[in-house]
């Protein structure tokens, strides 16, 4: 993939290149991160999340809902 640029909006948008999103295989409604390595910004496409796992280890982070540990 050759370079590309993007200008950001006055209210901070960008519009991610078609032939970065064709790379990244991401579009409308995907997540993607932006993350700092060595001076630079790195954009990925965001792990979708399994949302039966989350329902699932809901009930495992009760432990946490305790009024006692908003004073620690």
């Amino acid at each position: 993939m050759s370079p590309s640029t993007a200008r950001i909006t006055v209210k901070g948008q960008l519009t991610i290149p078609k032939s970065v999103r064709e790379t990244l295989n991401v579009s409308k409604g995907d997540a993607v991160i932006f993350e700092e390595k060595n001076g630079e910004i790195v954009v990925r496409k965001a792990t979708a999340i399994d949302v039966a796992w989350a329902k699932g280890i809901q009930t495992t982070l009760s432990e946490w809902e305790d009024e006692i540990d908003d004073n620690l």
